[in-house]
């Protein structure tokens, strides 16, 4: 599966939006395939911080294990996950301050098992869905981030 980008205005500043992103606990509010925390070290996030989330994707459920690896707060974090089946993903979170607000750029590469045939598969399966839910999930990011601005 090739990357997913997706970039969003949001109406608070940088320092906000990091602070609801890289809040395991407020996963739930803002993104969409998010079902459940299932762990996560204590305190604020930090280089080498880990937890696992399940997810729903297409129905499935699917459990990843997070690890921040790079990490420049309020900026730029990239969490690198594994999945079931040898499965990996990279998540990237940039953020850039615009006229009083913040750019948020979010990449998600997911690696499916099985080399170009799991590969295939992915696509096949999945078509335009990891683009769709990155887009919802950034609105509800808005939508999250207007409600605690009142």
């Amino acid at each position: 599966m090739s990357a997913v980008r997706a970039t969003i205005d949001l109406p608070a500043p940088p320092q906000r939006v990091w602070d609801v992103v890289m809040d395991p606990h407020l996963l739930e509010r803002w993104v969409t395939i998010h079902r459940e925390l299932l762990s996560a070290d204590e305190g604020p996030p930090h280089p080498g911080f880990s937890m696992e989330q399940r997810m729903s994707i297409r129905g499935a459920p699917v459990t990843v294990s997070w690890k921040i690896d790079e990490f420049e707060p309020p900026l730029r974090a990239t969490w690198q996950g594994s999945g079931p089946a040898r499965s990996t993903a990279f998540i990237e979170y940039a953020l850039e301050e615009i006229d009083g607000g913040t750019r948020f750029n979010y990449t998600n590469d997911f690696q499916p098992p099985m080399g170009i045939l799991g590969r295939v598969a992915s696509r096949a399966l999945m078509g335009g869905v990891p683009d769709r839910e990155a887009k919802a999930s950034l609105e509800r990011l808005r939508e999250l981030l207007a409600e605690d601005a009142v």
